[in-house]
């Protein structure tokens, strides 16, 4: 009798897990949904939620989020697959570390959805308290493979839609945890395709854990065709671009937020659209094309020029004076390089922040 009670006690614990491993998933799904709602002036749903238990690892499927008062219905985010899992040779050392993996991600910023006016949008609260609460772990690493982000303007005709796609990018160490040292904790690396088939590379390393970030990074966008930006530039200043290719370069410090840095963009070998439209047009462009033989360098074929900014992020200062000179130092002094300068120290951006906050 005995022995038939233990073989009963452990048809039922077995009987037990399997339940508890079957509902798991519809648990944890309706979790995450609820964080999701809980998100203020936003609303969000995952489709499914695959857990692997030998793994440490669960997989969220098709999860968005959007504005409560959108007027369209193109998703803020959109996850097609998020795979978050323990590091187990991190966890035999006595340390909990997670993975995350995003597959095909998609932020699309509608320009109308995100700055449409709601007097009843509530305060948001540091998102970083919630997450220093928790139990202290670490994200050893977050990859993300094909992600695409957008900025969307739909009232504009045609629709602008600037974008970058097969983004691939790796982040390691992004704790937690504060930080007690100088140094910015996780390192970041990234390459993607822009619109007009340019080569995008991003690097750097960063502070996640704080209202706002810490950041040092450098960007470089190379060999984008100009034409790709004909929605932009013919909506803002009534141009088109026949030929030519442009490059961006720029770095960026922010430390206890403040920031400094630059973008330098660069138009080489361009040639305007001549069309047969209004003589205003017409005029216009013929304006427009005359600066631009008078203040490009005629050596390289380039126009370039290089916008510095420094302040706190709510009171950042730039200047007309030194973007137009940078122009004319182009053109008639010495031509800019494609590449990043390295100018930008984050050490110097972190005592700058420092006189500020006192």
């Amino acid at each position: 009798m005995p022995f038939k009670k233990k073989y009963i006690a452990l048809l039922f614990i077995v009987v037990l897990l399997i339940t508890v491993r079957l509902l798991l998933p519809y648990f944890v799904k309706n979790y995450v949904n609820q964080v999701l709602e809980d998100i203020p002036g936003y609303y969000g749903q995952v489709e499914d939620i695959d857990i692997s238990l030998i793994r440490g690892a669960y997989v969220i499927n098709n999860l968005y989020l959007n504005k409560v008062d959108a007027g369209s219905q193109v998703p803020f985010l959109n996850f097609h697959k998020t795979d978050i899992s323990i590091e187990w040779k991190s966890l035999f050392k006595g340390k909990i570390v997670s993975e995350i993996a995003l597959t095909n991600p998609e932020i699309i910023y509608v320009f109308e959805d995100q700055n449409k006016e709601n007097t009843e949008d509530p305060e948001l609260e540091d998102w970083t308290k919630a997450l220093t609460e928790l139990v202290p772990i670490n994200i050893n690493t977050l990859q993300v493979s094909n992600g695409k982000i957008a900025f969307v303007q739909l009232a504009a005709n045609p629709n602008i839609d600037l974008q970058l796609y097969k983004i691939n990018f790796n982040a390691k160490n992004l704790r937690n945890v504060l930080r007690t040292e100088r140094e910015l904790p996780s390192s970041i690396y990234a390459e993607a395709k822009s619109i007009g088939k340019g080569d995008v590379k991003l690097e750097g390393s960063m502070d996640l854990v704080k209202k706002v970030p810490d950041i040092d990074i450098t960007f470089s966008l190379e060999n984008a065709d100009a034409t790709s930006l004909n929605d932009l530039t013919n909506h803002y200043a009534g141009i088109d671009f026949k030929e030519g290719t442009y490059d961006v370069y720029s770095e960026i410090a922010i430390a206890d937020s403040y920031l400094k840095g630059y973008i330098k963009p660069m138009l080489k070998d361009s040639k305007i659209i001549s069309k047969e439209d209004s003589f205003l047009e017409v005029l216009w462009e013929g304006f427009v094309g005359f600066f631009k033989f008078v203040l490009k360098n005629h050596g390289n074929n380039t126009l370039a020029t290089k916008i510095p900014f420094e302040g706190n992020l709510d009171d950042i200062n730039t200047s007309v004076w030194i973007t137009t000179k940078n122009i004319i130092k182009n053109a008639w002094i010495k031509a800019f390089k494609g590449t990043a300068d390295n100018e930008i120290d984050f050490e110097e951006v972190q005592k700058k922040a420092k006189k500020q906050n006192k």
